[in-house]
């Protein structure tokens, strides 16, 4: 099967920048749920959008989506306004909500011949249809949740856009096709699209994002490569001694996890070497070092 990912003229990633953000505000009343983010995507590029509920996520895409205004700020993608160039931007950018909401009385046809009346004849969408397996002809109303999450996934993807914007992607699909759209989304974005998506599923965006940004409050608190995260925030240390004196390891970079039974668990932020020091002048009988997940670094900047 081959699908086809973007355009004709599509290009290879080159540190372009295709999404734009600058101080973006967005308040409702004395709410502040956007406070002045900014972001800078490139082309080729899958960025991961982090933050519990509440925390300014899907805001932030509505304004990106021309959905709502912005108090302040400016965004750009593909170079064009979100706000002045709306309609022109809708033919470039395939978004999916984080709920599904369409003709309740339409079937699955209908929605397709409806997008393609409106975008031209899709080039992939058989090729969509297959992938995800919806063949159901049913009304909306009638569809099961994970087959209306299809639904919406193949409308995001089905006229080739330059851009996909996704607000909890892979809610309601089983761990197979979940496995299905992330090699759809790494195969878009090898041949040039930029992919922004919100998510909840951690290791989803560990697997298969190249940036991460987390926002909490209506403001970012890290915007940073995944692999350098990984290695940069925290390290997880345990080893078994016969006896040791948890002062040995009072440092503010060092959180002792646990102590039981003449095993020690310590967490450690930053540079390592300073515990293996001390653990050099310990009679140690096992070590291991684990490197921190990105679920560990989120729940770290919100604790």
């Amino acid at each position: 099967m081959k699908l086809i990912y973007f355009s004709e003229n599509s290009v290879k990633k080159n540190n372009m920048s295709v999404i734009e953000i600058k101080n973006l505000k967005k308040h409702f009343g004395a709410v502040k749920a956007v406070d002045g983010i900014s972001l800078s995507i490139e082309k080729g590029e899958i960025f991961g959008f982090l933050g519990p509920n509440g925390a300014g996520k899907t805001t932030t895409i509505r304004t990106m989506m021309d959905f709502i205004r912005p108090t302040a700020g400016e965004i750009k993608i593909v170079g064009l306004d979100a706000k002045e160039n709306s309609v022109e931007l809708k033919e470039k950018i395939g978004y999916l909500s984080d709920s599904a909401r369409f003709y309740d009385h339409w079937n699955v046809k209908k929605h397709f011949d409806f997008q393609q009346s409106l975008r031209g004849k899709s080039k992939n969408l058989n090729d969509l249809i297959k992938l995800f397996g919806l063949t159901s002809r049913q009304n909306f109303s009638n569809l099961s949740s994970g087959n209306k999450r299809k639904l919406s996934i193949i409308l995001a993807l089905m006229n080739n856009p330059e851009v996909l914007i996704l607000d909890e992607p892979t809610s309601s699909l089983d761990p197979i096709l979940q496995n299905a759209f992330h090699n759809y989304l790494e195969n878009f974005a090898a041949s040039g699209g930029t992919v922004f998506m919100s998510s909840h599923n951690l290791s989803e965006v560990e697997k298969i994002c190249d940036r991460v940004g987390i926002i909490k409050d209506g403001k970012m608190v890290a915007t940073e490569r995944i692999s350098e995260m990984k290695l940069m925030k925290m390290y997880s240390v345990n080893f078994h001694a016969e006896k040791v004196d948890e002062k040995i390891f009072a440092d503010k970079n060092v959180e002792i996890i646990n102590n039981i039974g003449g095993m020690i668990s310590l967490k450690v932020k930053g540079d390592i070497n300073p515990t293996i020091q001390k653990l050099a002048k310990i009679k140690v009988r096992d070590l291991e070092i684990t490197h921190a997940s990105l679920e560990d670094i989120f729940l770290e900047f919100y604790s």
